[in-house]
């Protein structure tokens, strides 16, 4: 599982073809045209990586695609 910021999680799903569609506080909610959506917590420093996990599992995305 790698670890990374919120910031580089956005920038990776964009370039999935996820756009961001609001931001509420902290977290960003991103859509994908198909209709999955991702909510990502913009909080300084790393993910934590059960968090992480629950944001691919929820988009159903496997970690080896974020490379």
């Amino acid at each position: 599982m790698p670890v990374m910021t919120a910031k580089q999680l956005v920038k990776i799903l964009e370039t999935m073809g996820f756009v961001l569609i609001r931001q509420k506080g902290s977290h960003a909610a991103l859509r994908h045209s198909d209709g999955r959506m991702a909510i990502v917590p913009m909080h300084s420093g790393d993910l934590p990586l059960g968090t992480l996990r629950g944001i691919l599992s929820d988009i159903g995305i496997v970690p080896s695609d974020l490379k």
